[in-house]
């Protein structure tokens, strides 16, 4: 390993490290709202940040690249779909989110409905994070890293076993630290800094990849190189045979997608902390307007590791980390393990900030000691944080040997996605619907989707249909279910959500035109790589 890869690899982590210390060493960590919300105090650019750097963690940046390598560029659809539903978000979800001065997305159906929903939301979404989210972040960044780094040759340790416990637990508890020690706002600060990072690392990727298809006579000619060398795979409109095919982003795509940027706890939580309804749209309208580059280094990397390295017998997922290895000189090797490092943490602490908020706030608070004051909540979270981290770093290394981490990822969410996001749609949507419509909803849907998922003989409608259109039925289903309820036996009185005062809700005059062209653009990278 050169000296300059690992010097670069800690200038760039602990700048990052010393930065976020700076900035947030003021910061009320010790009140629920300064601890769980940023003290309501996020402008849009730490929220578009940070929304950015949540998502783009290892299982994106090595999974997709890994989709790519084995499907195209049609999986480019996991992020142009998503600029839908970030405008979604602006528009429609946040208003109503903030009107309510919710600190979890738990809170607002016991707004709605009852405690019961909120609980059985809270319990659903605090299990899928400790057994899917945590441990996929931690062991997608664990492998991203075995393979940029070459830590065989760096440690003299020969099993990848070890290694990847090891990496899995020194990323964890890293990260564990952030979040627990720090709060919403060093989260959003820290993501904010290797967000940056992270986007010129991704793009330096590109050239230095495009650059090794031309053989270094630059990188148009890398490009067309690719693109006509192997244009059936440059195909926006998937098939059948793919992960993604075109008529699935009608359905479970978009819905996947509309969860993951409108209702995802882990997600949406730093839209919580915006310092209005004007920053929070123009933070979430900005993400929408970076994730349109999304497919350069997400889908592009892939391609190009595939046209490099296809008759190696790579696996997809090493693909990406076999491609930085090779392709970047070791003083930028250094720098972008540091950026991978922390997108793993971004992801890591983001998702571990919100367990501790939803048993905090949800489970703490509401169920176990209701007289608990606000510092014994925020240290309930923490102590609760760190059992958290400690089982998804035992989790994560057992999680070798799939095929597609992206893939598996995706699938798993839709889990709790789908029921979830049918329960909150209707609350928003409908006056009527009782609290026992949402709690069938939230159970009935998670118990069918992992029965055909898990369960002989009901996998076999998977046969039938494709995952994605099975969860999209689902979906239709579990709102027919709740509506006709509403409609048998309706609430005494109609819903009527009150403004709680505590932010103002003024909307941003740009949002509406803003989203339109937002819409506008996805349509047309679409027509042009059709």
């Amino acid at each position: 390993m050169h000296a300059i890869t690992i010097l670069s690899f800690l200038l760039f982590t602990l700048a990052v490290a010393a930065l976020t210390w700076k900035i947030t060493r003021n910061d009320d960590h010790k009140h629920s709202k300064g601890y769980f919300l940023a003290g309501r105090s996020l402008s849009f650019p730490l929220i578009a940040g940070s929304l950015l750097m949540t998502n783009l963690s290892t299982e994106q940046m090595v999974g997709l690249n890994g989709a790519a390598f084995v499907d195209g560029f049609s999986v480019m659809a996991w992020e142009v779909v998503a600029v839908v539903a970030l405008v979604l978000m602006a528009l429609f979800f946040l208003p109503r989110f903030l009107k309510s001065g919710i600190t979890t997305v738990p809170q607002l159906l016991d707004i709605r409905f009852d405690k019961g929903t909120q609980l059985i939301a809270n319990i659903i979404f605090l299990l899928a994070y400790i057994a899917i989210l945590l441990p996929i972040v931690l062991y997608s960044g664990a492998v991203g890293l075995l393979g940029m780094l070459d830590l065989q040759g760096l440690t003299g340790i020969e099993s990848n076993t070890t290694l990847l416990w090891g990496t899995v637990w020194l990323v964890g508890l890293i990260g564990s630290i952030y979040a627990l020690f720090g709060g919403l706002r060093t989260v959003a600060v820290s993501d904010t800094l290797n967000g940056i990072g992270l986007l010129i690392g991704g793009f330096i990727i590109v050239y230095f990849g495009l650059q090794a298809v031309s053989g270094g006579q630059g990188i148009a000619q890398g490009w067309e190189t690719l693109t006509t060398s192997m244009p059936e795979r440059f195909n926006s409109l998937g098939t059948e045979e793919q992960s993604v095919p075109f008529s699935t982003l009608f359905t479970g795509v978009l819905l996947l997608n509309v969860f993951y940027w409108c209702t995802n706890q882990q997600i949406i939580q730093r839209t919580f902390g915006a310092s209005s309804l004007a920053e929070g749209q123009k933070g979430v309208l900005l993400t929408g307007f970076l994730k349109l580059f999304g497919p350069l280094y997400l889908v592009i990397p892939g391609m190009i590791a595939f046209y490099l390295y296809a008759d190696q017998g790579i696996k997809a997922d090493a693909a990406y980390g076999h491609l930085v290895f090779n392709v970047l000189p070791p003083y930028l090797t250094g720098f972008f393990a540091a950026v991978m490092v922390g997108a793993i943490l971004s992801s890591f602490n983001s998702a571990l900030n919100s367990t501790t908020t939803l048993f905090s706030l949800g489970i703490y608070k509401q169920v176990l000691r209701k007289d608990a004051s606000d510092e014994e909540v925020v240290k309930s979270g923490k102590v609760f944080g760190w059992i958290v981290a400690i089982a998804a770093m035992i989790i994560a290394p057992l999680l070798a040997g799939q095929e597609s981490i992206f893939v598996y990822l995706q699938k798993m969410n839709a889990l709790y996605f789908i029921p979830i996001l049918a329960v909150v749609a209707v609350g928003l949507l409908n006056r009527h619907v009782p609290a026992i419509a949402a709690k069938l909803g939230l159970i009935l849907g998670c118990l069918v989707i992992f029965l055909v998922y898990f369960v002989p003989p009901f996998t076999g409608v998977l046969n039938v249909v494709h995952d994605f259109h099975f969860i999209g039925l689902v979906f239709v289903g579990l709102i027919a279910m709740m509506l006709i309820i509403g409609k048998l036996a309706p609430r005494k009185e109609p819903w009527v959500q009150e403004d709680s005062g505590e932010v103002d809700l003024t909307p941003w005059k740009g949002s509406v035109p803003a989203g339109i062209a937002l819409i506008v653009c996805v349509l047309a990278i679409y027509i042009a790589f059709a």
